[in-house]
């Protein structure tokens, strides 16, 4: 399945979550998109739950099927909760720590940010949004790309970062301190269901 390219508030509606993470796309119109949106009636089976909690956080961040699962796998042989290995994982994708630290209004922002090849870690140009964020990497953006006129607005924008991210402004360097604890992460995402989806 290839990744979702359509309008996200549209998603967001569908699914009565707002995968943006700010709520706007349900604040003025919290129900399904279509003629039959405000009557449509959700799923509740157990399948349907666990399937629309793995949507929820796909859509999220912005994975593929293949990538979504891929990751789960990966953080199945962890040591600790499956679910909660599998929740940082995710946030410690690259495109997920420059949209964290403020460079970007989104993860789709900051997945082009990183594809075109604006940013450097620990020294080294990466342009692999999957790329795993170790705990103590110094994200950079590159010289040329410090007037960015995107980078530069996101950053005017952004009023406050996780604990586990830290950022210079004046050096426009960012700090990946920590993984994050699970309280610090999305509270509406109940991962014990996506286990299940995949456990089944």
């Amino acid at each position: 399945m290839s990744r979702y390219t359509g309008p996200a508030y549209k998603k967001s509606r569908r699914l009565g979550f707002s995968t943006l993470e700010n709520g706007k796309e349900l604040a003025r119109k919290p129900y399904a998109p279509g003629q039959h949106g405000m009557s449509r009636k959700k799923k509740s089976s157990e399948y349907g739950l666990q399937l629309q909690e793995k949507q929820k956080l796909r859509f999220m961040y912005g994975l593929t099927e293949k990538q979504f699962a891929k990751t789960f796998k990966n953080a199945s042989k962890m040591t600790g909760i499956a679910g909660e290995n599998f929740f940082k994982l995710l946030e410690s994708r690259l495109d997920n720590v420059v949209y964290r630290m403020g460079l970007s209004n989104t993860r789709r922002g900051a997945r082009q940010i990183v594809n075109h090849g604006h940013i450097i870690v620990n020294g080294t140009s990466v342009d692999i949004p999957s790329f795993s964020v170790k705990p103590g990497s110094i994200i950079t953006i590159k010289e040329k790309s410090l007037n960015h006129p995107a980078i530069k607005q996101a950053l005017e924008n952004t009023l406050a970062r996780p604990a586990y991210i830290e950022f210079d402004n004046k050096k426009m360097t960012g700090t990946y301190i920590r993984m994050p604890e699970r309280n610090e992460l999305h509270a509406d995402i109940n991962e014990s269901l996506i286990v299940e989806y995949y456990n089944r």
